[in-house]
């Protein structure tokens, strides 16, 4: 069973020519199979964990382990944790001039999977997870994001989801800026993803509407760098209805571990 696992995790970032902590102790595990939901007001480190697990070079790990079955993740390149099994799908995808989608997701698929897919057998399924998604085939010929809309970057991003089933998927904030029409596609695609049971799933979102399509098995409330609290689905409930603002202030369990979700 793929296991990620996260343990007094502190990263800084230089800001202001001055540097500032920004996670200060995270412990999680995420197992293959579960569903995570991290939620919390802006500020309180939710993308930075992602970015920092992705291995970005603004965020620097100060103290802490993380771990992927049993393998220092740490000690990887960004291309290696992502051919071990670790996925992003970024709240502000990026454009790639030049890259058509068709050649991004087959050279993905052949890093990720250690040889190059039938080109026969890979065109199709390429074509059958678009239509799940609703997008247009045509999407295949164009350049990486280049002019699409919010929309249509997200569902790329769950066509490469699909397509590269990852060990351990981190969605930072997928439902940022997208129609009721494309949250419900969007949440279609990720939660096919999760039927299958081999993939561990890092949903990362303010607010709990994509609850509503993707129910998750634990809710972490983040609040000053730190998990806060962790609980059932029913804790999403609790903050659509009082918000984050005991949190903040240091009302709730501040500093409490990851529960049932920990090991």
């Amino acid at each position: 069973m793929a296991t990620l696992e996260i343990r007094d995790l502190h990263v800084s970032v230089e800001a202001d020519n001055a540097t500032k902590e920004i996670l200060k102790g995270v412990d999680l595990t995420v197992k293959q199979g579960e569903t995570h939901a991290i939620m919390g007001p802006n500020g309180s480190g939710k993308s930075t964990l992602a970015y920092s697990l992705a291995g970005h070079p603004k965020y620097t790990i100060t103290s802490g382990t993380v771990t992927l079955d049993g393998e220092d993740v740490l000690e990887m390149s960004v291309d290696e944790r992502a051919r071990a099994g670790l996925f992003l799908a970024m709240q502000y995808p990026v454009e790639i001039p030049g890259v058509s989608v068709s050649n991004f997701l087959r050279t993905s698929a052949t890093a990720v999977r250690g040889e190059a897919p039938k080109l026969r057998t890979w065109v199709k399924e390429v074509k059958e997870t678009m239509a799940g998604l609703q997008m247009d085939p045509a999407f295949a010929e164009r350049n990486v994001n280049e002019g699409f809309s919010g929309g249509e970057k997200k569902r790329h991003e769950i066509l490469q989801l699909e397509l590269l089933k990852p060990k351990v998927a981190i969605l930072d904030e997928t439902d940022s800026g997208l129609d009721v029409d494309a949250l419900r596609i969007v949440s279609e695609g990720v939660n096919r993803v999760r039927e299958s049971g081999e993939v561990g799933t890092l949903l990362i979102t303010h607010y709990t509407r994509i609850l509503r399509y993707i129910k998750p098995d634990f809710v972490h409330v983040f609040a000053n760098g730190r998990i806060a609290e962790s609980g059932g689905a029913e804790l999403a409930d609790k903050l659509e209805n009082e918000g984050y603002e005991a949190y903040v202030k240091g009302g709730a369990a501040s500093g409490a571990n990851s529960g049932g979700a920990a090991a």
